[in-house]
Protein backbone atom coordinates (compact mmCIF):
# COMPACT_ATOMS: atom_id res chain seq x y z
CA UNK A 1 0.00 0.00 0.00
CA UNK A 2 0.58 3.50 -1.06
CA UNK A 3 0.49 5.11 3.16
CA UNK A 4 1.75 7.61 4.75
CA UNK A 5 5.22 5.56 4.97
CA UNK A 6 5.76 5.80 0.95
CA UNK A 7 7.81 9.06 1.40
CA UNK A 8 10.45 8.43 -1.24
CA UNK A 9 10.12 11.83 -3.64
CA UNK A 10 7.37 12.99 -2.47
CA UNK A 11 8.15 16.88 -1.80
CA UNK A 12 6.98 19.63 1.20
CA UNK A 13 8.59 17.59 4.07
CA UNK A 14 11.79 19.43 4.13
CA UNK A 15 15.39 18.30 3.96
CA UNK A 16 16.93 15.10 5.35
CA UNK A 17 19.68 16.97 8.27
CA UNK A 18 21.96 13.93 9.50
CA UNK A 19 22.51 14.65 13.05
CA UNK A 20 26.17 15.30 13.61
CA UNK A 21 27.08 12.10 16.35
CA UNK A 22 23.47 11.13 17.12
CA UNK A 23 22.93 8.78 20.20
CA UNK A 24 20.82 5.60 19.71
CA UNK A 25 18.31 7.31 22.05
CA UNK A 26 17.17 10.68 22.37
CA UNK A 27 15.11 9.99 25.94
CA UNK A 28 14.94 7.16 27.93
CA UNK A 29 11.81 5.90 27.13
CA UNK A 30 12.61 5.37 23.47
CA UNK A 31 15.04 2.74 24.71
CA UNK A 32 12.21 1.40 26.86
CA UNK A 33 9.64 1.20 23.76
CA UNK A 34 12.59 -0.54 21.67
CA UNK A 35 12.78 -3.06 24.85
CA UNK A 36 9.07 -3.55 24.77
CA UNK A 37 8.27 -4.01 21.04
CA UNK A 38 10.94 -6.71 20.86
CA UNK A 39 9.83 -8.45 23.88
CA UNK A 40 6.27 -8.72 22.57
CA UNK A 41 8.04 -9.83 19.18
CA UNK A 42 9.39 -12.54 20.95
CA UNK A 43 6.04 -13.72 21.75
CA UNK A 44 5.91 -15.24 18.16
CA UNK A 45 1.95 -14.19 17.49
CA UNK A 46 3.32 -12.08 14.26
CA UNK A 47 5.71 -11.91 11.54
CA UNK A 48 7.90 -9.01 11.16
CA UNK A 49 6.20 -8.02 8.44
CA UNK A 50 2.54 -7.82 10.01
CA UNK A 51 4.35 -5.32 12.50
CA UNK A 52 6.11 -3.54 9.88
CA UNK A 53 2.34 -3.54 7.95
CA UNK A 54 0.83 -2.06 11.37
CA UNK A 55 2.93 0.85 11.29
CA UNK A 56 1.87 1.50 7.39
CA UNK A 57 -1.69 1.30 8.64
CA UNK A 58 -1.90 4.05 11.37
CA UNK A 59 -3.67 7.42 10.02
CA UNK A 60 -1.35 9.83 8.13
CA UNK A 61 -2.55 12.41 10.52
CA UNK A 62 -1.11 10.16 13.84
CA UNK A 63 2.16 9.00 11.37
CA UNK A 64 3.26 12.53 10.32
CA UNK A 65 2.35 13.86 13.75
CA UNK A 66 4.78 10.85 15.85
CA UNK A 67 8.16 10.16 16.39
CA UNK A 68 9.94 7.14 15.39
CA UNK A 69 9.42 4.97 18.55
CA UNK A 70 6.24 6.82 19.08
CA UNK A 71 5.17 5.26 15.78
CA UNK A 72 6.16 1.80 16.93
CA UNK A 73 4.40 1.94 20.06
CA UNK A 74 1.02 2.72 18.12
CA UNK A 75 1.25 0.07 15.92
CA UNK A 76 2.30 -2.42 18.74
CA UNK A 77 -0.85 -1.32 20.51
CA UNK A 78 -2.87 -2.76 17.30
CA UNK A 79 -0.87 -5.88 17.44
CA UNK A 80 -1.49 -6.56 20.98
CA UNK A 81 -5.32 -6.18 20.57
CA UNK A 82 -5.29 -7.72 17.24
CA UNK A 83 -3.67 -11.19 18.66
CA UNK A 84 -5.77 -10.87 22.16
CA UNK A 85 -3.04 -10.09 24.36
CA UNK A 86 -4.38 -6.84 25.78
CA UNK A 87 -8.08 -5.80 25.26
CA UNK A 88 -9.59 -2.47 24.59
CA UNK A 89 -10.30 -1.56 28.40
CA UNK A 90 -6.74 -2.38 29.29
CA UNK A 91 -5.42 -0.25 26.69
CA UNK A 92 -7.79 2.55 27.34
CA UNK A 93 -6.96 2.30 31.23
CA UNK A 94 -3.06 1.73 31.15
CA UNK A 95 -3.63 -1.84 33.34
CA UNK A 96 -3.30 -5.05 33.09
CA UNK A 97 -6.96 -6.85 34.05
CA UNK A 98 -6.12 -10.50 33.24
CA UNK A 99 -3.00 -12.68 32.09
CA UNK A 100 -3.61 -14.30 28.84
CA UNK A 101 -3.07 -17.91 29.37
CA UNK A 102 0.21 -18.73 26.96
CA UNK A 103 1.90 -15.75 27.79
CA UNK A 104 5.36 -16.11 28.08
CA UNK A 105 8.60 -13.79 29.05
CA UNK A 106 11.76 -12.88 27.12
CA UNK A 107 13.99 -13.60 30.16
CA UNK A 108 17.00 -10.56 30.18
CA UNK A 109 19.55 -13.64 29.74
CA UNK A 110 17.82 -14.56 26.49
CA UNK A 111 17.97 -11.22 25.00
CA UNK A 112 21.50 -10.68 23.33
CA UNK A 113 21.05 -14.14 21.72
CA UNK A 114 17.94 -13.66 20.05
CA UNK A 115 19.37 -10.27 18.86
CA UNK A 116 22.16 -11.57 17.19
CA UNK A 117 19.86 -14.31 15.22
CA UNK A 118 17.93 -11.50 14.30
CA UNK A 119 15.15 -12.81 12.14
CA UNK A 120 16.57 -14.84 8.58
CA UNK A 121 14.59 -14.29 5.87
CA UNK A 122 16.13 -16.23 2.82
CA UNK A 123 14.74 -19.34 1.62
CA UNK A 124 15.93 -21.78 -0.94
CA UNK A 125 14.03 -22.22 -4.47
CA UNK A 126 13.17 -24.88 -6.98
CA UNK A 127 11.97 -22.63 -9.56
CA UNK A 128 14.79 -20.85 -12.13
CA UNK A 129 15.10 -16.52 -12.11
CA UNK A 130 13.03 -15.03 -14.67
CA UNK A 131 15.58 -12.34 -15.15
CA UNK A 132 19.33 -12.50 -15.79
CA UNK A 133 21.80 -9.83 -14.39
CA UNK A 134 21.93 -6.91 -17.14
CA UNK A 135 18.29 -7.91 -18.06
CA UNK A 136 16.31 -4.48 -18.87
CA UNK A 137 12.83 -4.38 -16.75
CA UNK A 138 10.02 -2.30 -15.52
CA UNK A 139 8.74 -2.44 -12.33
CA UNK A 140 4.66 -2.83 -12.12
CA UNK A 141 2.56 -0.12 -12.01
CA UNK A 142 0.72 -1.71 -8.94
CA UNK A 143 -0.94 -0.04 -6.01
CA UNK A 144 -2.00 -3.08 -3.69
CA UNK A 145 -3.96 -2.23 -0.83
CA UNK A 146 -2.39 -4.76 1.25
CA UNK A 147 1.52 -4.90 2.01
CA UNK A 148 4.10 -4.17 -0.44
CA UNK A 149 8.01 -3.46 -0.79
CA UNK A 150 7.77 -1.60 -4.47
CA UNK A 151 8.06 2.04 -3.50
CA UNK A 152 5.18 4.14 -5.34
CA UNK A 153 7.80 5.71 -7.29
CA UNK A 154 9.10 3.08 -8.79
CA UNK A 155 6.32 1.89 -9.87
CA UNK A 156 5.88 1.54 -13.98
CA UNK A 157 9.43 2.83 -14.06
CA UNK A 158 12.29 0.97 -16.06
CA UNK A 159 15.65 -0.85 -14.46
CA UNK A 160 18.18 -3.07 -15.00
CA UNK A 161 18.93 -6.30 -12.68
CA UNK A 162 21.82 -5.61 -11.13
CA UNK A 163 22.09 -8.88 -8.64
CA UNK A 164 20.25 -11.91 -7.95
CA UNK A 165 19.97 -12.47 -4.51
CA UNK A 166 17.84 -15.91 -4.05
CA UNK A 167 14.56 -16.69 -2.33
CA UNK A 168 13.07 -14.63 0.28
CA UNK A 169 10.16 -14.48 2.14
CA UNK A 170 8.00 -12.52 0.41
CA UNK A 171 6.14 -8.98 2.98
CA UNK A 172 3.28 -8.99 0.59
CA UNK A 173 2.11 -12.74 2.01
CA UNK A 174 3.55 -12.70 5.03
CA UNK A 175 1.99 -9.83 6.30
CA UNK A 176 -1.46 -11.00 6.19
CA UNK A 177 -1.06 -14.46 7.55
CA UNK A 178 -0.47 -16.46 4.12
CA UNK A 179 2.53 -17.78 4.50
CA UNK A 180 6.00 -17.28 3.40
CA UNK A 181 5.75 -17.65 -0.35
CA UNK A 182 9.40 -17.38 -0.93
CA UNK A 183 10.27 -15.53 -4.06
CA UNK A 184 13.52 -14.65 -5.79
CA UNK A 185 14.70 -11.09 -4.62
CA UNK A 186 16.81 -8.73 -7.36
CA UNK A 187 18.82 -5.45 -6.98
CA UNK A 188 17.75 -3.51 -10.00
CA UNK A 189 18.96 -0.43 -10.61
CA UNK A 190 16.88 2.65 -11.78
CA UNK A 191 18.31 5.81 -13.47
CA UNK A 192 17.19 9.19 -12.26
CA UNK A 193 16.35 10.58 -14.80
CA UNK A 194 13.43 7.44 -15.37
CA UNK A 195 12.58 8.41 -12.21
CA UNK A 196 12.03 12.00 -11.69
CA UNK A 197 13.09 13.07 -15.10
CA UNK A 198 14.95 15.90 -15.78
CA UNK A 199 14.26 16.98 -12.16
CA UNK A 200 16.87 15.06 -11.16
CA UNK A 201 20.69 15.13 -10.04
CA UNK A 202 22.78 13.79 -12.87
CA UNK A 203 24.37 10.96 -12.81
CA UNK A 204 22.74 9.61 -10.18
CA UNK A 205 21.07 6.27 -10.05
CA UNK A 206 18.67 3.90 -7.52
CA UNK A 207 19.39 0.95 -6.42
CA UNK A 208 15.80 -1.04 -4.98
CA UNK A 209 15.80 -4.94 -4.20
CA UNK A 210 12.55 -6.11 -5.64
CA UNK A 211 11.03 -9.39 -5.26
CA UNK A 212 10.29 -11.33 -9.07
CA UNK A 213 6.82 -10.64 -8.87
CA UNK A 214 7.29 -7.07 -8.75
CA UNK A 215 8.57 -7.02 -12.07
CA UNK A 216 7.64 -7.14 -15.82
CA UNK A 217 9.76 -7.97 -18.93
CA UNK A 218 10.58 -5.35 -21.34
Amino acid sequence: MNGPHDLGGKMGFGPVLPEADEPWFHAPWEARALGVVLACGALGRWTLDESRHARECLPPATYYAASYYEIWIRALEVLLTRHGLITPAELATGTALERPADARRLGAERVPAVLARGTPCDRPLSEPPRFATGQRVRAKNAHPRGHTRLPVYLAGKEGVIESDHGGFVLPDANAHGKGEVPERLYTVVFDAAEVWSADSEPGLTISADLWEGYLDRL
